[in-house]
């Protein structure tokens, strides 16, 4: 679990604005991948359980997101699960998180810069 949000968490605040805050991102998403199948998953609170599932939340994946939903999708995470919502949908629409692109040097099309100029478009 430190492992995870070592490298879920502390890289998005170590590194706010720099490419280097999603460089763990893999690494992040594989542990809590293998950390699901352990039993000590089934032990956690809700809260542990919402940072061990965080990474998949972080994805830009749709299929991981699919799987996300489905793992938030329970008693005590019903907050985190309307995050993941928030964030799948952006998914869908993208295919990525706009709010990363300037740091991560990539080109925003149009649907994107109008996407970034609305409230709460960035996390």
């Amino acid at each position: 679990m430190a492992e995870i949000i070592i490298l879920d968490q502390f890289s998005r605040n170590i590194y706010r604005g720099q490419p280097e805050a999603f460089s763990f991102d893999s690494a992040a998403l594989i542990l809590s991948q293998e950390a699901l199948k352990t039993k000590q998953a089934h032990a956690l609170t809700a809260d542990e359980l919402g940072f061990l599932l965080m990474p998949f939340m972080h994805s830009e994946s749709k299929k991981i997101h699919q799987i996300s939903l489905q793992l938030f999708d329970q008693p005590g995470l019903e907050e985190y699960l309307d995050y993941e919502k928030r964030h799948k949908e952006i998914i869908d629409l993208f295919g990525r998180y706009p709010h990363r692109n300037a740091i991560l040097g990539r080109v925003s099309n149009n649907e994107e810069r109008e996407f970034l100029t609305e409230p709460g478009s960035s996390f």
